[in-house]
């Protein structure tokens, strides 16, 4: 007996998501009885931060495009209920998937289960325990909200445990970042992005910092200015939106601009940063994403954090926590020079493994 039609959104609105949601969208293929269908948010509203990765990863053209732009968290999470509310009302899935941690994650999750669509979560579990990221309570309350959680790590199981989600409901799977980045790796080693600014492979520092708690204070981000003039060596910035607009409003500009050993660029497309990140020497960064990234291609990564949703990547990983603490920074840029670092062969390959055709198979048995 043939499996009846089913239809499925899988919902993007960040960078991040759209790498995730790539591998899912090609497993999908491989069921003719599903129509799997992406909605983008345009959390990210720039080209390259968005609309760009679809070309890039191969992604089908959204079957709709909410338009949400920028604004504050309460106000952007409205603006994508009410849109995506009148989407599930015209398209009428039988799924939602929801990847990550960000604005779009949460208020597409609350609209399915508001109209009775089950939700499943691709990065269930994760907890930085810090109250004042928003990611926070994005995860949290995504997978309180979730019929199917799909977790990542180890230590993802036990924070749904601890927080009483069913076991039943939840499935480890390894992280989909991983898989996403085996799949596209020839694409991303032929550009050599490097060349691009006159660098020399393993001869540079990479750098992104975005987050609220190193951008949104002036004092928070003349610290970070400070700690890039640690880095003895080039150092390649691509600037996020949000950290160009904090330095004018701060009067910093000049200040970051006076390292003369920093090329701040706009940001890169997917490919071009991850061959920017594979060539560098250490990356010093304030992203979830980066820090699996870097474990992929085993790239020492200073985290510009007090803490990290990801355990496994300071555990088996690159990954250590600096935040803006001086001579923790000092101290790792030691080690590095010294290379007494930590590698990550085995966790990429044990992460990185099926992921896709796990959480595939997974939904689509779900449902039939």
């Amino acid at each position: 007996m043939n499996s009846p039609r089913r239809t499925i959104i899988s919902v993007v609105g960040t960078r991040p998501n759209f790498m995730k949601v790539a591998p899912l969208e090609r497993e999908f293929r491989n069921y003719p009885h599903v129509a799997h269908l992406t909605v983008h948010t345009g959390q990210h509203y720039d080209r390259e931060m968005s609309e760009v990765f679809f070309d890039q990863l191969g992604l089908e053209k959204p079957a709709r495009h909410l338009g949400v732009g920028s604004g504050g968290h309460g106000e952007m999470t409205g603006k994508i209920m009410i849109a995506f509310e009148k989407v599930c009302q015209d398209i009428r899935p039988d799924l939602v998937i929801v990847v990550g941690d960000v604005d779009s994650t949460l208020a597409a999750a609350l609209v399915a289960r508001k109209l009775f669509i089950p939700v499943a979560h691709v990065e269930a579990g994760l907890r930085s325990f810090d109250e004042i990221m928003p990611e926070e309570h994005n995860r949290r309350l995504t997978d309180h909200l979730s019929n199917i959680l799909f977790a990542s790590e180890p230590a993802a199981l036990a924070n749904l445990d601890r927080e009483g989600i069913d076991s039943a409901r939840v499935h480890l799977v390894g992280d989909i970042m991983l898989e996403t980045l085996q799949l596209f790796l020839p694409s991303i080693r032929s550009r050599k992005r490097w060349e691009a600014f006159d660098l020399e492979p393993h001869s540079y520092a990479l750098v992104t910092l975005h987050r609220p708690s190193n951008v949104d204070n002036r004092a928070a981000l003349q610290e970070v200015v400070g700690l890039l003039r640690l880095l003895d060596m080039p150092i390649v910035f691509p600037i996020h939106p949000r950290t160009v607009a904090r330095l004018e409003a701060f009067g910093l500009r000049e200040e970051i601009a006076s390292i003369s050993t920093l090329k701040l660029i706009q940001p890169e497309t997917y490919f071009d940063f991850l061959s920017l990140l594979e060539g560098c020497r250490l990356i010093f960064s304030d992203s979830g994403s980066v820090q699996a990234e870097a474990s992929f291609f085993d790239v020492p990564c200073l985290v510009c954090r007090e803490n990290t949703e990801r355990p496994i990547y300071l555990e088996h990983g690159t990954s250590v926590l600096t935040g803006r603490d001086r001579d923790k920074v000092i101290r790792e840029l030691d080690r590095i020079e010294r290379g007494e670092r930590s590698h990550s062969a085995t966790l990429v390959k044990d992460l990185g493994s099926g992921v896709a055709a796990k959480i595939v198979r997974t939904v689509v048995s779900f449902l039939d």
